[in-house]
């Protein structure tokens, strides 16, 4: 199936992106018609007008961003995610905001931390890819420009940036610790430099969020400066970097020349209205401002407008059965999208109701158990619309059971396809356990066997110990359950054990075992967990 080369390295993969032309309907030297080819053309130059548009709209918001009209920018930037698709936006706002805080002079402190509030702001509010795209652009132009030790101040700007990314909660204190033990252990000028400016900005934060580990990393400093000698001809720089840690280990902000932590403190008070303010609205990453999603009026998608959907998209979406209108503007929509945030958007923006809403369910079945290989992107989309509404959750668990009906009819690559979609919403959490209660455990047959121990295997090894714990416990004490608990006890005992030792390594039997265990205690309840 030709799909598959246009979804597959979209979700949680470093895969280049890959455009529908290359993939969807790859020519492979096959004649085009002109006016296919007119149209397809016509759509680029139309994509490429609205980026440029989009970009022109955000620089323009950005040149007038300030703390005083912080929540007038964000909450437009926050309409223009829902208008557009999540990789534009990304890609655009990305790439201005690095152009202004990140030049080859010194910036103010001030102005790279309101940029940087922003980003936490999208962060909370549209969803976390907004930092996380922010934070992956950055951190790699930062290790581009410090491997090649390029003079100017690009460099420190990149590292102030990440050091106000941690101070406005968009990552951890592990990251900023990581970074550091790096830049100890190679204890170059520039390193000392940037030890020291990382360190002024996040120094005090860091103690508060984990003093044990800045105790070892002024340690392991130490020993390292004292290792140095005679390595530097100016020990000045040493001595003051060793100077600031001592006055961060015994919490005493007035030997550090310069530190003042009032305006950080002013942003995140400014930070927590904003983000407060947004939670209260709108649904966080699936609503769209402006005209509704779904109207009050019942009403029949209208057709895909002639120039926004390929000719070759049309004719996929035949040869997948797509043979009404509803199903043709889903599967069309969800292969055009960027990524299953933007697909999610998409599909809501349709405005489909009951019956026409349910075959998003449907269609996204058949695209994900089509695909040669298991394509994440469909399992990751369909979480999200489980996480959305209920309803969507009891559709995809009807539509689960209708497959659990067929197993033995089902393709091999269908087969599996399916075991890691339902191993995935039970993952996340986004369908309970208890979709399995309508496998008879007493009438086994070798496919539904079969199925189950994937799903299981794959459920317990990929899945955290507390998690493990939640999704299981979850079905502990339900007594209508009680038939579905005493299946899966039987069955994790006698079909998923002792067949695991000849089909897997010593080492995955034993893991599979502690966690087959973890589970069965989880179904008989809480308290067994405690014992």
């Amino acid at each position: 199936m030709q799909m598959e080369n246009r979804m597959r390295g979209r979700c949680m993969t470093s895969a280049p992106t890959v455009s529908p032309r290359q993939s969807l309907c790859e020519n492979a030297g096959k004649y085009l018609p002109p006016h296919v080819l007119r149209a397809e053309e016509t759509v680029a130059a139309r994509k490429r007008e609205e980026r440029e548009r989009l970009k022109k709209h955000v620089q323009g918001l950005i040149n007038r961003l300030s703390e005083p009209n912080m929540a007038s920018i964000s909450g437009q930037l926050e309409e223009l995610y829902m208008a557009h698709s999540r990789k534009d936006m990304n890609d655009t706002l990305t790439g201005i905001l690095m152009s202004a805080c990140a030049p080859g002079t010194a910036m103010p402190g001030r102005l790279v931390m309101e940029h940087v509030l922003l980003v936490s702001i999208l962060h909370r509010t549209v969803g976390i890819e907004v930092g996380a795209h922010f934070l992956e652009a950055v951190v790699r132009k930062f290790d581009d420009i410090y491997k090649k030790g390029t003079e100017g101040k690009e460099c420190d700007n990149l590292f102030t940036i990440i050091a106000h990314l941690y101070n406005f909660h968009v990552v951890q204190s592990l990251l900023i610790f990581d970074i550091l033990k790096k830049l100890i252990g190679t204890f170059t000028e520039k390193d000392i430099e940037l030890i020291l400016l990382m360190l002024r900005n996040v120094g005090f934060s860091l103690r508060k969020d984990d003093a044990l580990s800045l105790k070892e990393l002024i340690t392991e400093t130490q020993a390292k400066a004292s290792g140095a000698g005679s390595k530097f001809q100016d020990q000045t720089r040493i001595r003051f970097m060793l100077e600031t840690m001592l006055a961060l280990k015994n919490n005493d902000m007035r030997k550090i020349p310069g530190y003042d932590p009032e305006p950080v403190e002013k942003l995140r008070k400014l930070q927590r209205a904003l983000v407060r303010g947004a939670s209260s609205g709108t649904i966080v990453g699936s609503a769209w401002s402006g005209a509704p999603m779904i109207s009050s009026q019942q009403k029949a998608p209208q057709k895909p407008l002639a120039g926004t959907v390929s000719a070759k998209m049309l004719e996929l979406a035949r040869k997948q059965r797509m043979n009404t209108d509803v199903r043709r503007n889903i599967f069309c929509t969800i292969m055009t999208s960027e990524d299953f945030l933007d697909a999610f958007e998409k599909l809501l923006k349709l405005g489909l109701k009951d019956q026409q809403e349910r075959e998003i369910v449907h269609v996204l079945m058949d695209c994900c158990l089509q695909e040669k290989t298991y394509n994440p992107f469909y399992a990751f989309l369909a979480s999200k619309f489980c996480d959305y509404e209920r309803r969507f959750q009891m559709t995809f668990q009807f539509s689960i059971w209708d497959k659990f009906r067929d197993l033995e009819n089902l393709p091999a690559t269908n087969f599996s396809n399916l075991v890691y979609l339902v191993a995935h919403l039970l993952k996340t959490k986004s369908l309970p356990l208890s979709i399995l209660k309508v496998i008879e455990f007493s009438e086994l047959d070798k496919p539904r066997v079969h199925f189950l121990r994937e799903v299981l295997h794959v459920l317990l090894m990929g899945t955290e110990a507390e998690d493990l714990c939640f999704i299981f416990t979850r079905v502990s004490d339900n007594p209508k359950l009680g038939v579905l608990r005493e299946g899966l006890k039987l069955f994790i005992s006698h079909f998923l054990l002792k067949s695991v030792q000849a089909h897997r390594s010593a080492e995955e039997a034993s893991a599979l075992r502690e966690r087959a265990e973890l589970a069965t205690k989880a179904l008989q309840g809480r308290p067994s967990l405690r014992m």
